[in-house]
C-alpha cells in the first residue's frame, strides 16, 4: 500500500496549522474542501454517497514524528547521554500509537452500531488514519528530574475514506490538536500516555460523527457543503 497521501500530507501540514486552515488546498486528488464544523479541515470527492456503508475497515495508523523534534530534543545542552530517545524509543513509541489508535477508533465504531471488518464488502467503507506531526513536551526516560508541562504534547490527525471494494478516494480530512488539559503537571510516561489517548479517542468520536452526518445526506447534498 501506498505511503504517498501521508506524505503528501506531512507537506501539507508543516507550518499551516493550527488556526491557518484558509492556507490549505481546496482541492486534493481530486476532492474538494468543504466546510467543516468539527475537523481542521475536510475535503470530499463531488460525487461521494456514504448511505449504504454500514461496515468499516481499519488500515493501520501511519505515524511521523515532527520534523526535527528527536534532533532537537537529543541535542539539548541540559539533557544527559542517559537522556537521549534513541531509534528503539521511538519506534516504540510508534506501536504504542498504532495499537492504541486502532483500539479506540474499533471501539468508537463499534458502539455507534458499524461492524468493524478485515475484509472489502459492498456495504464497507475503507478508513485509513495517520498520527503525524507528534511532538512530546516531556518524554519519560526513567530520569530522576522532574519535568513540568501543561500538555503531553501534540499531534495532527490524517484520515482518508474509501470505498473498499473499489478503492474509489471518497474524502480526507486534518486536525490540529493538543494533547492534554492545559494544566501545569509533572509529566511522565503514564500522564503522557493517558493524554494521548484521551486525544485518540476524540479523535475517533469525531470521526464517527461525521460518518453519522454524511450517511444522512445525499451526494447532491454533500456536492453543496463546497467551499
Amino acid at each position: 500500500m501506498t505511503r504517498q497521501w501521508i506524505c503528501v500530507a506531512v507537506a501539507l501540514m508543516i507550518g499551516v496549522l493550527p488556526g491557518a486552515a484558509a492556507e490549505l488546498p481546496l482541492t486534493w486528488d481530486g476532492l474538494v474542501a468543504v466546510k467543516a464544523k468539527r475537523l481542521d479541515a475536510v475535503w470530499l470527492a463531488p460525487d461521494a454517497d456514504f448511505r449504504d456503508y454500514t461496515k468499516v475497515m481499519l488500515d493501520p495508523t501511519e505515524v511521523a514524528l515532527r520534523k526535527n523534534w528527536l534532533r532537537d530534543y537529543n541535542q539539548s545542552a541540559s539533557r544527559g547521554i542517559s537522556n537521549k530517545i534513541t531509534d528503539a524509543d521511538i519506534q516504540r513509541a510508534f506501536e504504542t500509537i498504532r495499537t492504541k489508535t486502532g483500539e479506540v477508533f474499533a471501539r468508537e465504531y463499534g458502539a455507534a452500531g458499524y461492524q468493524v471488518v478485515t475484509a472489502p464488502g459492498p456495504d464497507v467503507l475503507r478508513v485509513r488514519t495517520g498520527v503525524i506531526n507528534v511532538s512530546v513536551s516531556a518524554p519519560d526516560m526513567m530520569s530522576a528530574t522532574r519535568t513540568y508541562s501543561r500538555e503531553a504534547g501534540e499531534a495532527t490527525l490524517v484520515m482518508e475514506a474509501r470505498d473498499a471494494q473499489s478503492g474509489a478516494l471518497l474524502g480526507r480530512a486534518v486536525d490540529q490538536r493538543l494533547a492534554g488539559d492545559n494544566t501545569l503537571m509533572m509529566r511522565n510516561r503514564v500522564t503522557n500516555r493517558a493524554d494521548f489517548t484521551r486525544l485518540f479517542t476524540s479523535w475517533a468520536k469525531e470521526s464517527v460523527a461525521g460518518l453519522n452526518e454524511l450517511k444522512a445526506l445525499s451526494a447532491s447534498d454533500i456536492a453543496r457543503l463546497k467551499k
